[in-house]
């Protein structure tokens, strides 16, 4: 009975998330400040731990009123 374990499962997603996250931060440089809010919020859907990754890539939420 073979398979992937659930350790191989995990360390897979967080490779596959490190570079997804890697490749958002090449966009930021580009990006308007719509665009950077898309990032923000598909990084939001993509990691338990985003808000960390948001204040260390400088994303802040926009104020809207």
């Amino acid at each position: 009975m073979g398979g992937i374990s659930n350790r191989m499962k995990e360390i897979k997603r967080r490779r596959h998330r490190r570079q997804k996250v890697a490749k958002f931060q090449a966009k930021l440089t580009k990006a308007t400040t719509s665009e950077k809010l898309a990032i923000a919020d598909k990084l939001r859907r993509m990691t338990p731990g985003a808000e960390t990754v948001i204040s260390a890539l400088g994303l802040t939420e926009r104020k809207r009123g």
